[in-house]
């Protein structure tokens, strides 16, 4: 094995023995936090190795934060390890998802149903995909957004109009778009509700799933009604073609869906276990369940001693770059929250005379603006996180910071150039990261905000 591979081999190892060891902590296990922390960094030196400049610019940014805690004279020991914690648990979380869209990505009857979603005609074509990319989302994230838009891709190139194409290309990417963005204010497998609710006292994902279901349910309305209002008129619409397969074909993922669903609640109000804790342990050991299954059925395509082999030498170690983002997102989160707040209290901004309605509506907006200038959504939020005050303080439930953050989160998913979800988009469309967030999404984004802030503020406030 080659000096790269080997480390790619070990940096994967890692990952997962950090999965299994954050995992038996949050189950109850007293694992030292040497055992957490130690092969968190180690995780990012090894990664960090080969990834590309501006992925090393965020580890230089954390070695400087902590640099300057030293200097400031603060204890940048412990906060740097506080750092290291939430860089593990980020890097956990994601080892964790990325077993099952493993398993998905070879799974034929997921693929069959993508293609069902694909094909349907124009007038329910839309919110077939957007319902059907939120379901999906809520199974395989990123993944989601990676096969259905290239099945979308892969049905709309076969039209051969050019103007048809480009508009049915642009329509079927904004529905998967959009219905993944609404899975991320509630569903117990994004990073916006694990992050969020992890940064704020006394949240849980148990108290802010309903607030979060509200702003999924305005995010993906407000993009199946602005399609229908704006949709082309065309002079010679496309004659229909006849769609293959039924509705049938979805039920293997309902009834994925509702495995991970009674499984997960099942635990937590049993055991009274974090949503997160039982989301590290439950979903890789149905990966695997799923992952013999398909050795069974598929024979050598599937074999599992390969596919195993495959995830630790390639497929983990190819999310280098988004891991080695994510994971210092968080720990320069952490760090430089508290070399912020002196900085903010300097300029004479007292957050604790600031109402709570305006906390509440401003956290809609800040995420996705500060996401136009490259700032990672778990970057900002643990870095804007601290400067909230106590819920009990502002007189609201943690919940409705929950649902205000995550809200912002989702938008950000939309907008940001920066984020993973626009630049999928754009590279199934043909277009720029840029162009998806502030030409496609830039009115979709005003009105839904606006939408979602007020739905927020009469949650806060009134509900």
């Amino acid at each position: 094995m080659a000096f790269s591979g080997m480390i790619d081999r070990v940096a994967a190892s890692l990952l997962v023995g950090l999965t299994c060891l954050f995992g038996l902590r949050e189950w109850g296990v007293a694992v030292p936090a040497s055992l957490i922390q130690m092969p968190a960094l180690l995780v990012v030196i090894l990664l960090g190795i080969r990834v590309r400049a501006t992925r090393k610019a965020f580890i230089l940014a954390g070695i400087g934060l902590s640099v300057w805690l030293a200097l400031a004279g603060q204890d940048w020991l412990g906060i740097s390890r506080n750092g290291l914690e939430k860089a593990a648990f980020i890097a956990a979380f994601f080892t964790a998802l990325s077993t099952l869209r493993n398993v998905a990505e070879t799974s034929p009857s997921l693929r069959k149903a993508g293609r069902f979603l694909a094909s349907q005609p124009p007038g329910r074509r839309y919110g077939a995909l957007t319902v059907g990319g939120h379901l999906f989302a809520l199974l395989i994230n990123y993944g989601s957004i990676s096969l259905l838009g290239g099945l979308a891709s892969q049905s709309a190139g076969a039209e051969p109009d050019p103007l048809i194409r480009r508009l049915r290309t642009k329509r079927m990417l904004l529905a998967i778009q959009r219905g993944f963005i609404a899975s991320l204010p509630w569903s117990p497998l994004a990073f916006a509700m694990a992050v969020t609710t992890a940064v704020i006292p006394g949240a849980s994902w148990a108290t802010a799933v309903l607030p979060g279901l509200g702003s999924a349910a305005i995010i993906l309305a407000t993009g199946w009604a602005m399609d229908s209002i704006f949709k082309p008129r065309l002079a010679n619409p496309p004659k229909r073609t006849p769609v293959e397969g039924s509705w049938a074909l979805l039920s293997p993922l309902f009834v994925l869906l509702a495995l991970l669903a009674v499984t997960v609640l099942g635990i937590h109000f049993a055991l009274d276990i974090r949503v997160v804790g039982i989301v590290m342990i439950v979903v890789p050991v149905i990966a695997i369940a799923w992952a013999l299954m398909q050795h069974r059925s598929l024979g050598a395509d599937a074999d599992f001693t390969i596919r195993a082999r495959r995830y630790l030498d390639e497929e983990l170690p190819g999310y280098r770059g988004e891991l080695v983002l994510l994971m210092m997102a968080g720990y320069i989160g952490t760090v430089g929250a508290p070399l912020l707040q002196p900085l903010v209290s300097g300029l004479g901004f007292d957050t604790d005379a600031v109402p709570a309605w305006m906390i509440l509506a401003l956290l809609v907006w800040i995420i996705p603006v500060l996401g136009q200038i490259g700032m990672n959504p778990i970057l900002a939020v643990t870095l804007i996180a601290p400067l909230i005050p106590d819920p009990e303080a502002l007189g609201v439930a943690p919940s409705a910071l929950v649902a205000a953050i995550a809200s912002g989160w989702a938008l950000s998913g939309a907008t940001s150039p920066f984020t993973a979800t626009t630049l999928l988009i754009g590279s199934f469309g043909g277009v720029s990261a840029l162009h998806v967030g502030l030409r496609w999404n830039g009115g979709y984004f005003l009105v839904t905000a606006v939408l979602l802030t007020v739905w927020v503020l009469a949650y806060g406030l009134l509900l």
